[in-house]
């Protein structure tokens, strides 16, 4: 074999061990995260990683992933297969090497892998140490190979077990019930939504997902196919299907600038918000970093330079600032890193510094070629510039108002609000209650040494629909705003939070259990998510769960949370009345503290963002102006009787 084909080939002297397994079921959280349901799903992408890897080296075009019956997972590819060959250094073939050391795999050889995806870099291996039963199977050089592992631990050496024309390589794993918190029970929208968004950030793969637990009408596995031919600029479609797009097309490119694949897609919309979404190496950096900074820079600089050079800005009596050319754009950051650095509080914000550069000139260079090639869109753009700096202006006066009532300036909290004893922000709760009765009943029902209540009159704004200066305006904002004693905004980013004066770490929504309790939620969260969504990352919002029924016989009674609890108490008690509560206002003081409000006994759902973009397309979805997609929405999901973002 020549040097260069020695170069370029994947064999066992390409997987290079870093270091041992010791760790790894004695501190899960420190290799993926957590060990709830987020840590759960974790292993699958480990493992989908590994398959994305072969992919973006041009060795594998097909991945699927098939939920079995028994919630076991397999994932499939047709890459070029693990080695099996013995490893020179660990005397035992490669592909357990690969499954049992950490750290162990092809992607730290550079000749194999030019970058590769996952964010912690902890490989299969830890997937298997973290696995009740582990079964590797690979198709290779004609011939098909398996090894099962038990709890990290070869069941026997690899084996080769037949023939096939086919290659590539299937891993099934049972995650290991004595590891992790909660049932191993995987989510086939959270699974599913992950593989959309591989899709578009790796073009012409196709991606497969098949849950094996349940069947749709036809009485066939829920399946689903994700495949995308041009990548960002159908992510792009796909994000900003239910708003009014500005420009005529989506502005995209694609490139190499500085050693570094720079993809770039946005369009302008009519909305009032700004969505930018940026991953490296297919992880979503949700904290931001250097190409986040590229591209606001790039972006900044091109677009002011042009709208200058118009003549359009010449009547602007101040400056435009940087936000004002991001208001109502939809924008995705992709880059290929191959030694990425990351930083900030989650691991998720990029810190290579030549990243900066890179992405600013590939957006610089995209931008100049459109605008002169789009003399209309263009125009249309800077318009829009312009009047996201006139009402950012008329919003700096509205948030100076919010300001000046807020608890730091002395200006005193809401005449509404019945503040706690304590003053312990970690100890403290606030509980956003839906009209006065109900607020009313949660004041005489609460702990008033740590349970703050603030009633919020009907439907707040919805945001999604308002500009700036509007939400600060509200009365039921601003009253939020000071409650929480947060301060807000800058001139250089006037949604920034200020989370130091927080006065409660537990912020709970605590509406009716009907259908406008529901939307009242929504719109509290959607509020969250568009103006302080620094408090859903922290882990700082609820949803409190009241009853829907009391279930009474004789001296018996219980609460049931959903229409099969009620039944099978029902049941339990052989008959009974129900009362259904249609509001919290129908629960007494005493009643809403035991099944609602009590810490010992209540149920809380904690909001979290599994994933940005997804987020961000359901909210523009849920409280924009496209009524179509809404109602398939709810008609597809009202059966949840509540969304997970």
């Amino acid at each position: 074999m020549s040097e260069e084909a020695k170069k370029h080939s994947y064999s066992a002297d390409s997987i290079q061990a870093l270091e041992g397994m010791e760790h790894v079921r004695k501190r899960p959280s420190m290799y993926i995260g957590d060990v709830g349901i987020r840590g759960l799903h974790h292993l699958v992408y480990e493992v989908v990683d590994n398959s994305i890897d072969e992919a973006m080296a041009g060795h594998c075009d097909a991945i699927s992933i098939i939920i079995n019956e028994d919630n076991s997972v397999t994932v499939k590819d047709n890459g070029r297969g693990i080695p099996v060959d013995m490893h020179k250094k660990e005397g035992v073939s490669a592909l357990e090497v690969v499954m049992t050391k950490i750290g162990a795999g092809g992607k730290f050889d550079k000749d194999s892998y030019k970058v590769s995806g996952g964010l912690h870099g902890v490989g299969v291996s830890v997937v298997n140490a973290l696995s009740s039963h582990l079964k590797a199977t690979v198709y290779r050089d004609g011939k098909i190979y398996e090894q099962e592992y038990e709890r990290g631990k070869a069941s026997y050496p690899v084996k080769a077990v037949g023939e096939t024309t086919e290659r590539g390589t299937l891993v099934t794993f049972m995650a290991d019930d004595t590891i992790f918190q909660s049932e191993i029970d995987f989510n086939y929208e959270t699974l599913s939504t992950r593989l959309r968004e591989l899709s578009f950030l790796n073009k012409k793969i196709k991606l497969s997902i098949t849950d094996k637990r349940n069947k749709d009408e036809k009485g066939e596995f829920i399946h689903e196919d994700f495949y995308s031919e041009i990548g960002l600029p159908e992510f792009i479609r796909y994000l900003d299907g239910n708003r009014e797009q500005l420009t005529s097309d989506v502005i995209s490119m694609e490139g190499e600038k500085g050693g570094i694949p720079v993809e770039v897609a946005m369009v302008y919309n009519t909305s009032y918000t700004e969505n930018l979404h940026s991953y490296v190496n297919n992880i979503n950096t949700h904290e931001g970093g250097t190409h986040l900074s590229g591209f606001r820079r790039g972006l900044t600089n091109t677009l002011k330079k042009y709208a200058e050079s118009s003549g359009m800005l010449d009547k602007l009596k101040f400056e435009i600032a940087g936000d004002d050319f991001r208001e109502g754009l939809t924008a995705i950051i992709s880059v290929k890193v191959q030694e990425p650095q990351f930083e900030g509080q989650t691991k998720t914000k990029l810190g290579n510094r030549d990243v900066t550069s890179a992405v600013s000139q590939a957006v610089s260079e995209m931008l100049t070629d459109y605008l002169e090639e789009n003399p209309n869109d263009a125009k249309i753009i800077v318009q829009k510039v312009i009047l996201a700096a006139q009402a950012r202006h008329a919003a700096k006066k509205a948030r100076e108002m919010v300001q000046r009532k807020t608890v730091m300036s002395g200006g005193g909290l809401p005449g509404k609000l019945s503040d706690c004893a304590w003053t312990d922000p970690e100890k403290c709760e606030l509980f956003l209650v839906e009209g006065d009765s109900a607020g009313g009943t949660a004041k005489q029902g609460r702990d008033r040494n740590f349970q703050a209540i603030l009633p919020l009159r009907g439907k707040i704004l919805n945001v999604e629909k308002a500009m700036q200066h509007k939400v600060f305006e509200n009365e039921e904002i601003r009253n939020m705003y000071t409650a929480l004693g947060v301060t807000i905004g800058t001139e250089e980013d006037s949604k920034a939070l200020n989370l130091d004066k927080l006065r409660y770490h537990k912020i709970v929504i605590m509406c009716d259990a009907d259908v406008d309790g529901s939307h009242i939620a929504t719109l509290i969260l959607t509020f969250f998510f568009r103006y302080m969504r620094e408090l859903i990352e922290e882990g700082y919002i609820f949803i409190a769960a009241p009853p829907l029924y009391l279930v009474k016989k004789g001296a018996k009674k219980e609460y049931a949370w959903s229409d099969k609890e009620r039944d099978d108490i029902v049941t339990k008690f052989d008959g009974g009345t129900i009362q259904r509560y249609k509001g919290l206002g129908e629960m007494n003081a005493v009643q809403l503290w035991d099944t609602t409000m009590n810490p010992s006994f209540r149920t809380m759902r904690r909001v979290t963002i599994d994933n940005g973009g997804e987020a961000d397309r359901v909210f523009s979805m849920l409280m924009g102006d496209e009524v179509p997609p809404r109602r398939e929405f709810i008609e597809k999901n009202a059966v949840y009787a509540n969304i997970d973002i």
